[in-house]
């Protein structure tokens, strides 16, 4: 359906609760609570090859952090701790090494079990990890040359409505259904706006503008929007390099149409840039000059050649 969607390339390996084991064994029950009711949470996390040749994961302890605290939001108990997830996530690689010396794209979730049936179900909580070879979320042309976005008919879910802070699995339904309808209108990728109308992120990414004045902007962590990593690296980024910044809650769409800039980030999409929206061309019609610094930039630090950064890298 989209350029976007890739079959998963088997690894040798999965983890699930608590053991390595072969990916074919990674099985649960067709009774799982999760699958019936979407009471889960997981996360994406990347590992890269560095410059010298060493793999490591970015900002791991972060991701687990969020799974944790995503977790707790939904009242769902966790039989594993902070350390242990880590040591888990890096014994997976370790043990496929060879066929992840390029890099790696890591899924760690945690599911309510199959057991008891109903809303009031309590029962005990599952935990995997996967990694895979994932390439560009939205294409290799898309991150050199700009993607194509539609604002979607859908909403972001209200702050009141879901719990906007944690990566909950049953709430990607909001994102699937308009990552959907736009990719078959044509486009790449959905934005949605908050129920008020004014932008919230795209379906699977935080966004960021650039003005004529070059003011950078994106939306707070006050509007329904993931707090993401890789958005909140960015912002550090740019900060650190200068540029001005601002989190702001009334960004129009049409404030998007006559932006200089428009960029995706996310662990699955990295940083991608926006060359149209709702068929208007942003722009020169292809990224930016901030658009190519964050990209550049982030993909310096991941492969571990900017010291300051270093402390976001755990090395496998």
């Amino acid at each position: 359906m989209s350029s976007t969607s890739s079959t998963v390339l088997r690894a040798e390996h999965i983890w699930l609760d608590g053991k390595l084991m072969k990916w074919d064994e990674g099985n649960v029950h067709v009774m799982t609570h999760a699958l019936h009711y979407g009471l889960g949470v997981f996360e994406g996390i990347r590992a890269y090859k560095t410059h010298d040749g060493r793999l490591a994961v970015f900002r791991l302890r972060e991701h687990i952090r969020r799974l944790l605290d995503s977790a707790h939001i939904i009242m769902l108990q966790m039989p594993y701790t902070e350390d242990e997830l880590v040591e888990a996530t890096l014994d997976l690689l370790r043990k496929q090494k060879a066929q992840f010396a390029n890099g790696a794209y890591l899924r760690p979730v945690a599911f309510m079990g199959d057991g008891a049936m109903g809303l009031g179900a309590v029962n005990p909580t599952r935990v995997g990890i996967t990694a895979w070879d994932w390439g560009a979320y939205l294409g290799d042309k898309g991150m050199k040359e700009g993607i194509r976005a539609k604002v979607s008919s859908f909403t972001r879910n209200h702050v009141n409505v879901n719990m906007v802070r944690g990566k909950i699995t049953g709430q990607y339904v909001n994102s699937i259904l308009a990552k959907r309808e736009a990719v078959l209108a044509g486009y790449d990728e959905a934005i949605l706006l908050d129920i008020s109308g004014f932008v919230a992120e795209a379906s699977g990414e935080n966004i960021f503008m650039v003005n004529k004045k070059g003011i950078i902007k994106t939306p707070p962590l006050s509007s329904p929007v993931l707090d993401g990593i890789t958005r909140d690296t960015v912002l550090k980024l740019l900060r650190d390099a200068g540029h001005t910044t601002i989190e702001e809650v009334t960004v129009t769409r049409d404030a998007l149409y006559i932006s200089n800039e428009v960029f995706f980030t996310g662990t699955a999409a990295e940083i991608t840039p926006v060359r149209e929206v709702d068929n208007r061309q942003i722009g020169d019609g292809k990224p930016g000059p901030i658009s190519r610094f964050v990209q550049e930039t982030y993909f310096r630090v991941v492969r571990g050649q900017e010291a300051r950064y270093a402390d976001w890298l755990t090395y496998v």
